[in-house]
């Protein structure tokens, strides 16, 4: 399966299949057999994971440099141990580097190429669900402790090679994280999509087929949207639904302890609370949604352990926060998504809400 990602810096696509990384890694032979270099970045957990496979599978010689496991990757210590790397290896413009991993590594990678020399080629080969959305249109970033993802630049890879034999490791808190994102993607679309989702009696247990096609329905809704607005400047804001209120969540927690989908999707209830203010949503969907989460697991306990107060640090960091006016995306209802300034006021009024209603629910 393909899907094209057309933007106006650079157009690629993303390939998926299932065991076929020798195939799909041939595909881009006319500019690999230029390199000088192939670099791949992973880290210590997909490599103990995925090394050998990998490594019987990739056509050509390369060298390899593993970064700590998740977020922890994603700081200027790493960012500049994999520069360091490069360096070493006498990588020139000619190079090549490849990000082997989950979202994380896909991030950070992406901000070394974008920077090493002032840019040089790669090419995704995401491990996790979660990266179905974060490998593709460009995002690269690293975290600072005082936001996350606010050091980094728009840059395109070459192409995203998405083999869901990769995916065959991921533990249920790792679908689950990802699948948040998922079901993001449905929520600003499709309607009908949404509602298959929530009416399935898991949706961590697709069949591989089943998993496919939710995946390519998730990165076509990220391609569409990236190739009318790159850089974030209109549309793109969309697919930030469930981020704001939920990044506040995982920085509070620390980066790491609450998984980013997990609290994305903390996110998202909080988000139709909100929309339920501007919209045509209504508290019963809202409900609804709400018990389809818990249902499949995820930890709105969280919520509980930080107060508002807590949040307002993170949230007022967000990089949607304007003139200190939050920009939320909301729905006007499935599938219409809208950007709709906030005070913080009235977010400590639904935050409250949010409390209450969690408490009605998890009893």
């Amino acid at each position: 399966m393909r899907v094209p990602v057309a933007t106006k810096s650079h157009q690629y696509e993303v390939v998926l299949g299932h065991q076929f990384l020798t195939k799909a890694i041939q595909g881009f032979a006319d500019k690999l057999e230029k390199a000088d270099k192939l670099i791949v970045l992973t880290d210590a957990n997909v490599w103990a994971a995925q090394g050998e496979y990998f490594t019987l599978n990739f056509p050509y010689d390369f060298e390899v440099f593993i970064l700590p496991g998740g977020e922890a990757c994603k700081t200027f210590e790493q960012y500049n141990a994999a520069q360091t790397f490069l360096l070493e290896q006498k990588c020139s413009r000619k190079s090549f580097i490849f990000a082997f991993g989950g979202g994380a590594v896909g991030d950070l990678t992406g901000f070394v190429a974008a920077t090493y020399m002032r840019g040089i080629p790669f090419i995704q080969i995401p491990t996790t669900i979660l990266a179905h959305d974060s490998a593709v249109g460009g995002k690269t970033a690293i975290n600072h402790p005082l936001g996350k993802n606010m050091i980094g630049a728009f840059y395109q890879p070459e192409g995203v090679i998405y083999d869901t034999a990769f995916l065959a490791s991921l533990s249920e808190r790792e679908i689950r994280s990802g699948t948040a994102e998922l079901i993001k993607h449905a929520m600003i679309s499709d309607r009908l999509w949404l509602e298959e989702l929530m009416a399935a009696d898991s949706v961590l247990h697709f069949n591989q087929h089943e998993l496919a096609e939710q995946l390519k329905k998730g990165i076509e809704v990220k391609a569409h949207i990236v190739a009318e607005d790159e850089t974030e400047q209109s549309v793109r804001k969309f697919l930030n639904l469930g981020h704001t209120y939920g990044h506040a969540i995982e920085a509070a927690a620390g980066y790491g302890k609450v998984a980013h989908g997990e609290a994305v999707m903390i996110g998202l209830v909080y988000c139709l609370l909100l929309s339920e203010q501007y919209g045509k949503l209504d508290r019963a969907f809202t409900t609804a949604f709400l018990q389809f989460a818990i249902k499949n697991g995820y930890p709105f306990e969280a919520v509980y352990e930080y107060s508002f107060e807590q949040l307002t640090t993170y949230l007022m960091k967000d990089k949607k926060t304007e003139y200190g006016i939050l920009q939320f995306v909301l729905l006007e209802e499935i599938g219409k998504p809208v950007v709709q300034a906030i005070d913080l006021a009235q977010c400590q009024e639904v935050d409250a809400e949010y409390r209450k209603l969690l408490a009605e629910v998890l009893v």
